[in-house]
């Protein structure tokens, strides 16, 4: 089985689930995500958003590739490009870190390793680019409407709760313990990447 995790850009959106290229949560603040869908201009604010962060960070994800196909993705950026983050009650992110905004693997590739693979290249170019922790906000609800991880499985691998709050924890993943992972966070991982594809509700 030939895989490979390459850059997101423009050139390769098209491989991202079409809801998810649909989905600006993140991208834009509550306001002005709610006027896209209104208008049915999400996808083209999506692309402009990835335009824009290129030109002026770089990708801000990747895609994981099994034999030639896609089969899922890792979203992440500084939080001064993710809007949307303004709005949760434990922000802002800290300024030494990269917000992980989202991901997805397709459920048919879990329990191959892929996340844990997925996390730890995001986690190589984000301390390559000189941040020295992953931030995410998590949510304890059972059912999470939105593109916001689970705060259980973002615990189960490796992040650990900097503000908490009742629904919409901020956690953190230090970046110097990311590569003494165990083979045990493995299915942590998968379970935490293969989630059903979002759906874009405003928080």
């Amino acid at each position: 089985m030939g895989r490979r995790l390459i850059p997101l850009t423009l050139d390769n959106l098209s491989d991202l689930p079409e809801r998810c290229r649909r989905c600006v949560f993140w991208e834009l603040d509550p306001v002005r995500g709610e006027a896209a869908i209104h208008a049915g201009s999400a996808e083209l604010e999506k692309e402009a958003w990835i335009s824009a962060v290129l030109l002026e960070w770089g990708s801000c994800g990747r895609v994981v590739y099994v034999d030639e196909a896609p089969v899922g993705f890792v979203l992440y950026a500084p939080p001064a490009y993710v809007p949307r983050a303004s709005a949760f009650p434990t922000s802002p992110v800290s300024a030494d870190a990269v917000q992980l905004m989202t991901a997805w693997i397709d459920p048919a590739h879990q329990g191959q390793g892929l996340g844990r693979v997925m996390v730890q290249t995001m986690a190589k170019d984000v301390l390559r680019r000189g941040f020295r922790a992953i931030e995410a906000f998590g949510s304890v609800r059972r059912t999470e409407p939105v593109c916001v991880l689970p705060a259980g499985h973002l615990l189960a691998v490796g992040f650990k709760t900097v503000r908490p709050h009742p629904h919409y924890p901020r956690l953190r993943l230090e970046l110097r313990t990311t590569f003494s992972w165990k083979e045990d966070v493995e299915l942590a991982l998968d379970r935490l990447l293969g989630r059903k594809e979002p759906i874009l509700r405003p928080l």
